[in-house]
């Protein structure tokens, strides 16, 4: 089987060389063409200019026959030039004269000498003209003779250097074409081979982009993707740790309490029992926040979307979590623009997006400090937002944190009632409702994370 280089030289080659062949043939036609015509016009301007001459000499058409080469139809003046002298391409006529009465003087075939001329062949005919007057008529033969010596030999040299400019050509069309034939192959053969590291199970795979057209941008898109697929590989490795690691502090706080309770190394009591109690909810919440992400990335969470005012959810979130507000000292401040739209959402999932965004509010906001919930229309868009006044983030963490089990501080666990996915979990319901959701922070300022929905459009009679 042929390789793909070798099909698109091959196919290269052959139009390149349907196209040199073709215009070398026409070339060469039209070089002997056009050859075949100039030495015909100077021919005829010759002859015209040795007839002039002649008739300017002797007045008459007399002996002109015997003057151009012909036998002798009668004796020839005493006067007469020396032969050549009328004729500086001896040998076959190639022309026909004709008097100003139109009767031939030299013949050509089908024609006699004295014969009159046809009016159709005399309106292709050249005047000769001697001192303002038109004394006789030139006409080309009715056949051309064939190519003299020199001639031939100057028409073979000038196709000879055309047919090795051809194949200079054909030679340079074979370079061009293998060399654009590697040139498209090779990043098909790095790619290729790239793949196959991808099925060994190398997801780290890139091929070099060798130019910006089609083939380059395959190229760019392959890295694209494997450094994608690379990255999601490591945080789905990252995740599964994370995961474990969540599942075992409970299960290790449970596991142990049960094991001292069943060997009678500790008594039951309400305060172990409710710490029993609280790690169970604990791993609880944990696998109901998996199951929800899992159903929100399969695409099959279910939302029960009505028409809801979002100033309403700003208010309902600020009421839930007000009292712990005042009990950390945080004044707790609501912001709700006038007229901004509806939003046609599941105000469960939404509040429960910013119980989530309250709630790591209040854990990093230090007392005397305030958090704000705004509601506002913007760029076509309707924006809910929770700013603090906590210590900010720093951007290299600010990146990451909607990742799922992405701490900011690596050495400190979350308290007992996250489960470490709580972003996470928002930025799959604000997705999943056709929004987005974005954070911006300024170290020792605050944060501010930011809900941007796009406006749906209403129903009739809502």
């Amino acid at each position: 089987m042929l390789s793909l280089r070798v099909k698109l030289t091959l196919a290269l080659l052959f139009t390149g060389l349907s196209g040199v062949i073709i215009v070398a043939v026409l070339v060469q036609r039209l070089t002997t063409a056009e050859f075949d015509h100039f030495v015909s016009e100077q021919e005829r301007a010759n002859f015209i200019a040795d007839m002039a001459a002649y008739y300017e000499v002797y007045g008459s058409w007399e002996n002109i026959q015997i003057a151009h080469g012909r036998l002798p139809i009668a004796p020839l003046p005493a006067n007469l030039p020396p032969d050549g002298a009328f004729s500086r391409t001896p040998g076959p006529i190639r022309f026909m004269l004709v008097d100003q009465d139109g009767l031939v003087v030299i013949p050509d075939q089908g024609y006699a000498p004295g014969q009159p001329i046809a009016e159709a062949d005399l309106q292709r005919a050249d005047a000769v003209v001697v001192d303002g007057e038109t004394v006789g008529y030139v006409i080309a033969g009715a056949r051309w003779p064939e190519r003299n010596t020199l001639e031939e030999s100057y028409l073979g040299r000038i196709n000879r250097i055309l047919w090795w400019a051809t194949g200079g050509a054909i030679a340079l069309a074979l370079l061009l074409s293998f060399l654009f034939a590697r040139s498209l192959s090779r990043p098909l053969h790095e790619i290729a081979a790239a793949i196959r590291a991808f099925s060994r199970g190398d997801l780290t795979s890139q091929v070099p982009v060798r130019s910006r057209d089609e083939v380059g941008q395959v190229a760019a898109a392959f890295n694209q993707m494997s450094a994608d697929l690379a990255r999601a590989n490591r945080l789905r490795r990252q995740m599964t740790a994370d995961i474990a690691h969540e599942l075992r502090t409970p299960l290790s706080v449970v596991v142990g309490y049960l094991a001292s309770l069943s060997e009678g190394l500790l008594k039951p009591s309400p305060e172990r029992l409710q710490i029993m109690h609280g790690e169970a909810q604990h791993l609880q919440r944990l696998v109901e926040d998996l199951r929800l992400l899992s159903l929100a990335d399969a695409g099959e969470l279910r939302l029960h979307r009505q028409w809801v005012a979002p100033g309403e959810l700003i208010s309902l979130a600020a009421v839930t979590f007000g009292h712990q507000a005042e009990q950390r000292h945080v004044t707790l401040d609501v912001q709700i623009e006038p007229d901004v739209p509806l939003l046609h959402a599941d105000p469960d999932r939404i509040l429960q997006v910013l119980s989530n965004l309250l709630s790591n509010a209040l854990r990093h906001t230090p007392e005397q400090g305030r958090i704000t919930l705004s509601a506002r229309q913007q760029d076509g868009q309707i924006r809910l937002a929770v700013q603090d006044t906590g210590p900010g983030i720093a951007p290299e963490h600010l990146v990451h944190v909607f990742e799922r089990f992405y701490r900011v501080d690596a050495a400190r666990h979350q308290e007992q009632t996250e489960s470490g996915l709580g972003l996470a979990i928002a930025k799959s319901l604000v997705e999943a409702h056709g929004g987005s959701i974005s954070a911006a922070s300024v170290v020792g300022q605050g944060t501010t994370v930011t809900l941007a929905f796009p406006p749906s459009p209403r129903r009739e009679g809502r």
